[in-house]
C-alpha cells in the first residue's frame, strides 16, 4: 500500500522534494552559465556570437524536448506516483550531465561532439520536461491549505539555488584558473559534479513519501484514465489557461536568469567575471524573496501577485533592458538585475501551485506537465536564441518589445482568470469552491 505524507509531515516533504529539485536545475542551468567557455570547444573558431547562437540553439533544443518528457512523465506521474516520477527524472538528468563532461570536442572528433551535447541536451529536456510538474504537484499535494503557496515556492529556491551553486562554481573557477585553461577543460568540472550530485538525490528521493492526494486517488479512482491525454482534453480550458500565463513569465524569467550573464558581457562590454557575480547576488535576493511572495499569495490570493508581475513586465520591460545595455560597473548592473527579478517574483513564486490547483488529481501532473512544456519550449526555450538573433541582426531592441508583448499577453489572462487559492486537492478538504477556475 502507498505510504501517504500527513498533516504532521509537510515539511519534511517539501525538503525531500525540493532538494532534488535543485540537483536538477543546477544541471540544467549549468549549461547556459558556462556556455561562453565551451562554445568554442564544439563549433569552428570564428565570431563569438555565432558560437554562443549555435550553442544556444542547442539549448533551445532542449526545451522542445521538455513537451515530450512532460507527456511520457506526467503521465508517469499520474500513473505510478509522485516519488516514482521525481526518482527517475534525476536519473535521466545524472546520465546527460555525464555525457556533457565527457564529450569530445570538434578539434577531435568534428561535429560529433556537438551531436553528443545535443543528445545529452535532449535527455536534459526529457528530464526536466516531467521534474517540473513532478516536483510542483509533489510539493503543492503534500502541504495542507493555507500554506501551499509557501511551500510551492520553495520550488523557485531550489531551482536558484541550483543556479546559484552553478554561478558560485563559475565564480571560484574563474578565480582559481586561467581563460585557457576554463575554455580547454575547466567548463567540464561542473557538469562532473552535477552528475555526481544527481547520483546522491537519487537514493534521498527513494525515501520520500507518498502524498495523500495520490494515494486516496489510487484507493478510489481506477488506473484506465489517469494521466492520459483523452482525461487531460476533458480540461482542456484549464491546458489553454496554463499555456497563456506561463508565456510572459518564463519568457521573463529566463531573459532575468539564464540570459543575463551573456547581456552583460556581450552587450553592456562587462567582463565575464563581474556579469558572473552580479548574476550571482542577484539570484541569491530573487531566492529569499520567493517564501515572502508566497506566503503573500496564501493571505491575498494568487491573482494580485500574477497581476503585479504583468504590468510590470509589460510596462518595465523596455526602460530596465536598455538601462542594463549601458550599465558600466557592478552596482548598477546590480539594481537593475533586482529590479527586473523582482517583478518576475510576482509569477515565478507562485506559478506552479497555480497550475497545479487548476486539475484533478488524476490528471493533476499531466496536466502541469504537458502545457507547461510547451509554453515554456516556445518562450523560455528560445529566449537566448532570439535574443542574439536580434543582435546579428543590428536590432537588438527588438528583443525587449517581445519580452514586453508577451507579458501583455500573459497580463490580459491573469486580469480574466478567477482564484485559485481555495481549490480543493483532496475531498476531506473543507473549502467552499472545489471547482477549478475557468477563464
Amino acid at each position: 500500500m502507498t505510504t501517504k505524507t500527513s498533516a504532521r509531515t509537510p515539511w519534511k516533504a517539501v525538503f525531500g522534494g525540493s532538494i532534488g529539485n535543485m540537483v536538477e536545475w543546477y544541471d540544467w542551468f549549468v549549461y547556459a552559465s558556462f556556455a561562453t567557455y565551451f562554445a568554442g570547444a564544439f563549433f569552428p573558431k570564428g565570431n563569438d556570437t555565432a558560437q554562443l547562437l549555435n550553442t544556444a540553439g542547442i539549448f533551445a533544443v532542449g526545451f522542445f524536448m521538455r513537451p515530450v518528457g512532460g507527456w511520457l512523465l506526467g503521465r508517469f506521474a499520474d500513473r505510478r506516483g509522485r516519488k516514482a516520477a521525481l526518482t527517475l527524472t534525476v536519473t535521466l538528468m545524472s546520465g546527460s550531465a555525464l555525457l556533457i563532461a565527457i564529450a569530445p570536442t570538434y578539434e577531435q572528433v568534428g561535429y560529433f561532439g556537438a551531436a553528443v551535447l545535443l543528445v545529452a541536451r535532449l535527455l536534459q529536456g526529457l528530464s526536466v520536461g516531467g521534474e517540473y510538474a513532478a516536483s510542483a504537484t509533489y510539493l503543492t499535494e503534500a502541504t495542507p491549505p493555507g500554506k501551499r503557496g509557501f511551500a510551492s515556492s520553495f520550488q523557485y529556491v531550489s531551482m536558484t539555488a541550483g543556479q546559484l551553486i552553478g554561478l558560485g562554481l563559475l565564480i571560484i573557477l574563474q578565480h582559481t584558473l586561467t581563460k585557457a585553461e576554463l575554455h580547454d577543460y575547466g567548463w567540464r568540472i561542473p557538469f562532473v559534479v552535477g552528475a555526481l550530485a544527481a547520483a546522491v538525490v537519487f537514493y534521498l528521493r527513494r525515501n520520500l513519501l507518498e502524498t495523500e492526494a495520490y494515494d486516496e486517488e489510487t484507493r478510489e479512482a481506477g488506473a484506465a484514465e489517469r494521466g492520459t491525454v483523452r482525461a487531460l482534453l476533458e480540461h482542456k480550458r484549464e491546458a489553454m489557461l496554463v499555456i497563456a500565463l506561463t508565456m510572459g513569465g518564463t519568457l521573463a524569467y529566463y531573459t532575468y536568469t539564464t540570459y543575463l550573464t551573456k547581456y552583460l558581457s556581450n552587450t553592456a562590454g562587462l567582463p565575464k567575471s563581474t556579469a558572473s557575480e552580479v548574476s550571482f547576488c542577484a539570484l541569491f535576493l530573487f531566492m529569499l524573496v520567493q517564501p515572502l511572495a508566497g506566503a503573500l499569495s496564501d493571505r491575498i490570493g494568487r491573482r494580485p501577485l500574477l497581476i503585479t508581475f504583468g504590468i510590470g513586465g509589460t510596462l518595465g520591460t523596455v526602460p530596465l533592458m536598455t538601462g542594463l545595455s549601458g550599465v558600466d560597473g557592478f552596482g548598477d548592473a546590480l539594481a537593475l538585475s533586482l529590479v527586473g527579478l523582482l517583478i518576475v517574483t510576482g509569477y515565478t513564486s507562485i506559478n506552479a501551485v497555480v497550475k497545479a490547483e487548476l486539475f484533478p488529481t488524476h490528471v493533476r501532473a499531466l496536466g502541469v506537465a504537458l502545457p507547461y512544456a510547451i509554453a515554456n519550449a516556445t518562450f523560455g526555450g528560445t529566449a537566448e536564441y532570439v535574443a542574439l538573433w536580434f543582435k546579428k541582426g543590428g536590432i537588438e531592441s527588438g528583443y525587449y518589445w517581445y519580452v514586453a508583448g508577451c507579458a501583455a499577453v500573459s497580463l490580459l489572462v491573469y486580469v480574466f482568470m478567477r482564484e485559485t487559492r481555495d481549490a480543493a486537492l483532496t475531498r476531506r478538504e473543507d473549502v467552499k469552491d472545489p471547482v477549478a477556475v475557468r477563464v
